[in-house]
């Protein structure tokens, strides 16, 4: 383990969260909030103990899989803990369990919230609090690559490490260029998003504040009423950029490399939006008796539809009253989640079809067992470590779900609750059904609960394997 470039990676990303906590200081400021004063606090505090750990730069700046896991899950702990800090001091009624717990859950783009009433809360947090969605959407590692000057090849081990998905490549030869290129896309689907939000009438911002929890799947609400009162055309505009950052966004990198034939023909993208019109008319079917028309029962269908399976957590409706047929589906794309290479959650759309093929060879091999197939995705053989890295995956999450939901049970809630609270979390969609609805909260669990809860957060959103890492006695072996 080269620990010294660990401290440096991690000490870089404090550092840039403190200059990013600078934005929700300045929104403080205008609004003229006492609370500012916790959020510069905070900056300081973050950048000081960045600088701390970063400002001599390692001789030996080559690294490989245990550092980039390492980085990335101490990065995510510490950056967590830090943007509690504004929240502890400044909302009266939590202490620092729930702040801990509600920046968790912003960073991972969960959007489970312990906080009962949002709008009494002065707005600079509020702003914080959803900023942190857009800045853990794409990966606080990946925008420490684009600004680093020194960052290498090496440097796709970071990426790895922090990226949804079974696999992650180069969009082109220099790592630190596909960074760039990333938060470029992100960056400009952010804008217009904002831009379109503000021409329905949405302030600056409501608008941006929105727009941090759809872009980056996260989920977060200004209002006590979430997203039911926003008009038809608003719901509609959240609920389209919510199907676009749900989809891999290698995607959209060939569209602006003019490679529109080899995005149309994404079998991970198709796939997903095929899964999603497919819950979607099921569910408005089912739903159509608890609305006035059809339609209405299709326009929240599409909406929370697409927000259950994007894992961002927002509502138009309390799908928690929904018939038990539409519950359970939506459960079935809590699960799903969104594409690899994008800022969802959950499985991910390419492990289920990667997972699908391979029960379909082994069916066909019982009846042709001299047969000889090879698997494929997006036209390409799939690597035996790929397939390797999908079965290790999906036995791990079953593992750790079922562990996480027997800890969770000693709370003693009802089964409901306890089982979506867990799924909610893990696969960082933030509500789920009863107590932790879209109308409820997880303020009712015990810090035990809370802290297993946040576990499985970080674990859903880093993939699984830098969270466990942490605790193997090999990965902090010194190298010889």
């Amino acid at each position: 383990m080269n620990r010294k470039i660990v401290a440096y990676f991690v000490g870089s990303v404090l550092r840039i969260e403190a200059l990013l906590m600078i934005v929700p200081t300045i929104v403080s400021l205008l609004y003229r909030e006492k609370e500012w004063i916790y959020l510069a606090g905070a900056t300081v505090a973050s950048f000081l103990f960045g600088y701390l750990l970063s400002f001599r730069k390692p001789r030996n700046m080559t690294f490989y899989t245990r550092e980039g896991i390492t980085s990335v899950a101490l990065g995510w702990i510490l950056m967590s803990v830090f943007g509690a800090i504004p929240l502890w001091h400044g909302v009266s009624s939590i202490g620092f369990t729930d702040a801990l717990f509600e920046t968790i859950s912003g960073f991972t783009t969960t959007g489970a919230s312990i906080l009962t009433e949002v709008e009494s809360i002065p707005k600079g947090l509020l702003f914080w609090r959803s900023f942190t969605h857009w800045v853990g959407g794409m990966g606080i590692l990946v925008f420490v690559l684009a600004l680093l000057p020194e960052a290498s090849g090496d440097s796709i081990y970071l990426m790895r490490a922090e990226s949804p998905g079974p696999s992650v490549g180069k969009l082109v030869p220099k790592v630190k260029s596909t960074a760039k290129i990333l938060y470029e896309i992100y960056i400009a689907i952010t804008f217009i998003e904002i831009v379109a939000l503000m021409i329905t009438g949405m302030s600056l911002y409501e608008a941006s504040v929105i727009t941090f929890g759809t872009v980056g799947t996260g989920g977060f609400a200004i209002r006590n009423s979430g997203c039911f009162e926003y008009t038809h055309v608003q719901q509609i505009i959240i609920t389209f950029f919510m199907i676009v950052c749900g989809a891999n966004f290698n995607v959209y990198f060939l569209f602006v490399a003019k490679k529109f034939k080899e995005a149309f023909k994404s079998e991970e993208v198709l796939s997903y939006l095929a899964i999603y019109a497919f819950a979607v008319i099921a569910i408005a079917i089912n739903i159509s008796n608890a609305f006035s028309s059809f339609g209405e029962a299709l326009h929240h269908s599409l909406f929370n539809v697409a927000s259950v399976m994007t894992t961002t957590g927002f509502a138009s409706a309390d799908f928690n009253t929904w018939p038990g047929f539409s519950r359970t589906l939506l459960l079935v794309v809590m699960f799903i989640g969104g594409c690899a290479g994008s800022t969802a959650g959950g499985i991910k759309v390419s492990r289920i079809v990667i997972g699908f093929k391979t029960i379909r060879k082994e069916l066909e091999h019982f009846v042709h067992p001299r047969s000889v197939k090879i698997l494929k995705f997006e036209g390409k053989p799939i690597e035996h470590a790929v397939l390797r890295g999908v079965n290790v995956y999906f036995l791990t999450y079953i593992t750790i779900f079922a562990v996480s939901v027997l800890l969770v049970a000693f709370d003693g809630k009802d089964f409901t609750t306890t089982i979506t609270s867990v799924i909610a979390t893990f696969n960082n969609i933030g509500p789920g059904l009863d107590m932790v609805g879209p109308c409820g909260n997880y303020s009712q669990f015990s810090p035990f609960a809370k802290y297993v809860l946040m576990f499985d957060m970080l674990a859903g959103r880093l993939e699984l394997f830098p969270m466990l890492l942490l605790f193997m006695p090999i990965t902090w072996r010194r190298q010889r």
